[in-house]
């Protein structure tokens, strides 16, 4: 495996050359996600399509719940290796590994075992509630290996390395494709078809993942005595991760209040909401795949002691993002029932869509910055601040503007989606305002920022 050194040379093209993978396996993730909604959409009923939206917002909560805790796996990796101690780096990827493999079967039982009441606090529509209930059982029985597949990806970036995770998305979005078109277009299973595809693709991209890294070159030795738990570098992820784990776990669970806000409306505005949210992961995807890359690269330049290219990289990273943020804003905005057609073949459902997606085609403006400043702030270890922003943007922005929508805007799906560009402004203005606070207090940073 080729080991990328972001601490010397171009700033930009390296930032792109190591991005564009993260983004290439972000859009195949997208569409593994995606897949299962457009063959239910296309196949199934209504219900299936809110018992697959509800489900997957709840099994993504918990999934981001790895992806962001393992982002302390990322940096603690990605700054030994900046500091040239890959014996270290080894010992990190071993205590992370034992980790995760715990935190994988707790979630199985969360998920597995609290079904019903899942879907219960979900407020599933009636209709689609056993549906949504046999979606998450499904899912959440084989999370172990969603854990596995996730925690793989992590550890590669915070290496160098954003091509073999791109290979494992590659791998598990075929395998799903293949698993809904058996699953939920010949056998009929519906949501719960969908469900038992996304798990068996997954279970074969880690078997073939795990070919893949027997036969690589790691920039370290690692050896099975490393796969231990070790307190110190265990801390050194805890402390890393928990923050970016809690920020994003609090904040999934304000988009799960928005959601259940949304179900209540009945199950056309939740299959519409849930068709929105699948365009959206992929109208966000550039941000999102700075977000990520930004924290590999910025972790290596902050270990090795050259702040002044983390900053340079964070500014590079907004000016390339805000150019597809404009973009993806006026596709969203005017012609978001195309999009949204892709994934059903109902009016209803699609109006219902278009209507939420105009809100986030605003957030498209916006997210270009805080998605950048997220990935640069959880570089440098300042993930207690992203935490706090993150909480805030959710709770003193999201949920109240939501309710307060639900209720004076006359169920109006536009007017609730507000709440999310609306809490991203404040995350902006937060950002901006640690950015001069850390740059004025330099030894925090580097004297060189």
């Amino acid at each position: 495996m080729k080991n990328n050194n972001f601490t010397e040379g171009a700033i930009l093209p390296k930032l792109l050359k190591f991005m564009l993978p993260v983004l290439f396996a972000m859009f195949l993730q997208a569409m593994y996600g995606a897949v299962d909604l457009l063959v239910v959409g296309r196949f199934g009923s209504d219900a299936d399509v809110s018992a697959v939206s509800t489900g997957s917002q709840i099994l993504q909560t918990l999934t981001n719940l790895i992806v962001s805790f393992s982002m302390g796996i990322t940096v603690a990796v990605a700054q030994r290796i900046g500091q040239r101690r890959p014996e270290e780096a080894a010992k990190t990827v071993g205590t992370g590994l034992v980790i995760f493999a715990i935190t994988g079967v707790v979630f199985t039982v969360i998920s597995v075992l609290g079904a019903c009441g899942l879907a219960k606090v979900m407020q599933a529509p009636e209709e689609a509630y056993d549906l949504t209930k046999s979606y998450i059982r499904v899912c959440g029985g084989g999370f172990i290996v969603i854990t596995a597949y996730n925690l793989l990806g992590s550890i590669f970036r915070g290496l160098g390395d954003s091509k073999t995770p791109l290979i494992a998305v590659g791998i598990a979005c075929a395998f799903n494709i293949i698993g809904d078109l058996i699953f939920v277009s010949v056998f009929h299973m519906g949501a719960k078809g969908a469900a038992l595809a996304t798990v068996m693709a997954q279970l074969v991209s880690v078997i073939i993942s795990f070919f893949i890294i027997r036969r690589t070159k790691l920039p370290f030795e690692f050896h099975r005595s490393d796969l231990k738990l070790e307190s110190n570098y265990a801390a050194n992820i805890i402390r890393i991760g928990s923050p970016i784990a809690l920020q994003d776990f609090l904040v999934s669970v304000s988009f799960l209040v928005l959601m259940a806000i949304v179900n209540k409306l009945g199950v056309t505005a939740s299959a519409g909401v849930g068709v929105a949210q699948k365009v959206c992961a992929f109208i966000m995807l550039v941000p999102l795949a700075f977000m990520q890359s930004m924290a590999a690269f910025v972790a290596q330049n902050y270990g090795a002691g050259h702040t002044d290219r983390a900053v340079k990289a964070l500014k590079s990273g907004i000016a390339v993002s805000l150019i597809f943020g404009i973009v993806m804003f006026f596709v969203a905005f005017f012609r978001g029932d195309i999009l949204a057609g892709v994934f059903s073949n109902k009016p209803d459902t699609v109006a219902a869509a278009w209507d939420y997606l105009k809100a986030y085609a605003i957030d498209c403006l916006f997210t270009c910055f805080l998605f950048c400043f997220v990935g640069f702030y959880n570089g440098i270890e300042k993930t207690t601040f992203v935490m706090a922003q993150g909480i805030c943007g959710a709770f003193l922005v999201r949920i109240p503007v939501a309710f307060f929508m639900k209720e004076t805007g006359g169920g109006s799906l536009f007017k609730i989606g507000l709440a999310t560009p609306c809490s991203t402004v404040l995350q902006i203005i937060m950002c901006f305002i640690a950015y001069f606070v850390f740059k004025k207090n330099s030894q925090a940073i580097s004297r060189k920022i």
